[in-house]
């Protein structure tokens, strides 16, 4: 059974979400929607995956959280990429790129 591009998702995750943070600081329905902007609608992030990401990469000290009020008038945690964060979406991006020409690379042999 061939894979959907969200199953590919999983391990690049945190990537992403630093991604969407890397020009504003967002609230979580902002980040969701902004990478669903960035990958064109080819993939969706669901809050169950989304909301451990931002527990996890705060806790790494990758992104900040403060409190504030949203577009609708209501309070929410916006987040926003550190300096480490920005290291180590740069170094996961690079990495991102090697591993995916290898792949391109191997899938193009004929």
């Amino acid at each position: 059974m061939a894979k959907s591009p969200n199953d590919l998702l999983q391990g690049s995750l945190d990537m992403l979400v630093m991604r969407a943070l890397r020009d504003e600081s967002r609230h979580g329905w902002g980040i969701q929607q902004r990478i669903n902007q960035l990958a064109q609608d080819a993939l969706s992030v669901n809050q169950g995956s989304l909301y451990p990401a931002l527990i996890r990469l705060e806790k790494q000290g990758c992104i900040k959280s403060e409190w504030g009020t949203s577009e609708a008038g209501r309070r929410a945690k916006f987040y926003s990429i550190t300096r480490k964060g920005l290291k180590q979406m740069e170094a996961e991006t690079r990495i991102w790129k090697e591993f995916s020409a290898v792949v391109n690379l191997i899938l193009d042999q004929a």
